[in-house]
């Protein structure tokens, strides 16, 4: 499996022929360096943690413009199909849907969810983690946004994620110790842990530093990935 990230919260996974995308956040990213047309080229997939717009982000255009499903909870689904989007699958938090060869799930996420439209701030349902899991490829567990919780310690037991992506910006996720000691607590069979939500807005820490120095010595390798360049993780 090859993960690419772009910045912020957004991933592209490459798998088994398939590639899928992980809040798409191009547009107004000011942490995003790629070429969008060449980032959704084949792209069958796309799965959102959450309804706010750093993560919903170019979801609509993309959708349009190359027919990938977007599968999210089901609130954000009706959401995206009255703007249009007509290829769907919506679920909820601990449902698991087969998406022709591979699988997600929506586990649990500390945040909120919702998006601004004339002054009017409405909810799309609740915050989510995604597990995407394939036969002979290392399970990803996205966080989304989030703080720690007790609950982690399911979510390790029954998904054995191989690969844990974490959001460590502070101010409205975990901040780099608190993340780091998520992973080290809950996820420490893991072959890799990658940082993210961070360096895209000022307001979020600026680098990842923090959490690579938290968990140094604790035996959890850690990818700090070059913006769109993709880091191959084997099962």
């Amino acid at each position: 499996m090859k993960i690419t990230w772009f910045g912020h919260s957004a991933f592209r996974l490459d798998f088994a022929g398939k590639a899928v995308l992980i809040d798409p956040f191009f547009t107004g990213n000011p942490a995003f360096e790629g070429d969008t047309a060449r980032i959704t080229e084949g792209i069958s997939h796309v799965l959102l943690t959450h309804g706010h717009g750093d993560h919903v982000g170019d979801t609509v255009h993309i959708a349009k413009s190359t027919g990938a499903k977007v599968v999210t909870n089901f609130e954000l689904c009706m959401y995206l199909a009255k703007q249009g989007v007509q290829n769907f699958d919506p679920m909820n938090t601990g449902g698991t849907t087969d998406q022709d060869g591979f699988t997600v799930t929506l586990v649990r996420a500390d945040h909120s969810s919702g998006l601004v439209e004339m002054d009017v701030n409405f909810p799309l349902g609740s915050a989510n983690g995604i597990v995407v899991k394939a036969p002979g490829e290392p399970t990803i567990y996205h966080m989304g946004d989030t703080d720690i919780f007790g609950d982690m310690a399911l979510i390790a037991e029954i998904h054995k994620p191989d690969v844990v992506i974490v959001p460590i910006g502070d101010r409205f996720t975990m901040g780099p110790e608190v993340a780091a000691l998520a992973v080290e607590r809950y996820f420490s069979g893991a072959k890799a842990a990658i940082p993210c939500h961070y360096a895209s807005f000022p307001p979020l820490v600026p680098n990842a530093d923090r959490f690579v120095a938290a968990l140094d010595g604790k035996g959890i390798q850690v990818v700090v990935p070059h913006k769109t360049v993709g880091v191959t993780v084997q099962k």
